[in-house]
């Protein structure tokens, strides 16, 4: 009979500890897919949700003394891409500088100081909101995945415009992840690609950034990664940077910084192993994931000259 008890009692015990653990794994399950909502979804200004409000364009061109066009680009009959062109300020240019921003970043927010060093180089420069900031529809982004059609339809758009070649994209990274995938999946051929402070792997790059907060980041990279997969509606674990490089033939800049805390030098060394072509890898000493342009503009220009001149 004691033995009967004890039994029970242990059956008993079992079953509230998998109660237990069912509730902190479901309670987890909500409080990362709520975030990953929070992360991609931004509210717009007087609409109460989740989401932070939408990224706008503080500054514009003008407020550095450049003149521009704004121009939108259609994606449907009711969306639309928002792009600033600056022209070269020295008569005919060199050719043109498509540029994309990163997550929770706009043209206006992000993009005006490199905007403004390749105009001195005299090329024209094509500032692009993805989809869901500054002045662009919607209000969702989705990691550089969707973006990348954003990146060939801005191109796709310079093309028939004759904007003048060569068309060169530069991305902030989400905008360089964009533009690999672009590249890689969407049938475009840039006569150059550069490439600022990539992410090698989605479920990485999420992982680092949780790791920085003192948490351990498995197993919340790899649910965020779900989740958002399962909001946006796509294989995120398939969204890897690293492995869209391996189709870049055009020649690429890649410029990193040493102290970026959000991909390693590891994974920058296998983005640039896998492109293809002319390529050059160029590392910011001081600099993290920051505005490589503002960390030391004289070290930028000199790069970006030099791999431009190949061209």
């Amino acid at each position: 009979m004691k033995l009967l008890k004890k039994a029970r009692l242990r059956q008993k015990n079992r079953q509230h500890l998998y109660k237990i653990i069912l509730t902190i794994f479901l309670a987890l399950n909500i409080i990362v897919y709520t975030g990953v909502y929070a992360s991609t979804h931004y509210g717009f200004p007087g609409i109460l949700g989740l989401g932070l409000a939408k990224p706008n364009s503080p500054k514009l061109p003008s407020d550095l003394g450049l003149e521009y066009t704004t121009q939108k680009i259609p994606v449907s009959s009711t969306e639309w891409l928002e792009t600033w062109l600056i022209p070269a300020q020295n008569g005919t240019s060199t050719g043109t500088i498509i540029l994309f921003p990163g997550i929770g970043d706009s043209k206006g927010k992000q993009l005006l100081p490199i905007a403004q060093k390749f105009n001195e180089l005299n090329y024209d420069t094509l500032l692009v909101d993805f989809l869901g900031v500054g002045g662009s529809s919607g209000n969702t982004i989705s990691i550089g995945m969707r973006e990348a059609k954003d990146v060939a339809l801005a191109f796709n758009y310079a093309q028939k415009s004759q904007l003048r070649h060569p068309l060169i994209l530069d991305g902030i990274s989400m905008g360089s992840a964009a533009i690999l995938r672009a590249v890689a999946t969407e049938n475009i051929n840039p006569d150059a690609i550069i490439l600022e402070l990539p992410f090698a792997r989605l479920v990485n790059a999420l992982g680092s950034r949780i790791s920085a907060r003192g948490i351990p980041s498995f197993p919340i990279a790899e649910m965020a990664v779900f989740w958002g997969g399962i909001q946006h509606g796509f294989n995120a674990f398939a969204h890897n940077p690293v492995d869209y490089a391996s189709q870049v033939k055009c020649p690429t800049l890649l410029m990193y910084g040493k102290l970026d805390r959000w991909t390693s030098k590891a994974d920058i060394d296998r983005i640039f192993q896998n492109l293809n072509g002319t390529k050059k890898l160029v590392e910011f000493p001081n600099a993290g994931h920051d505005l490589l342009v503002t960390v030391d503009p004289d070290y930028w220009q000199r790069n970006t000259e030099d791999f431009l001149s190949k061209i």
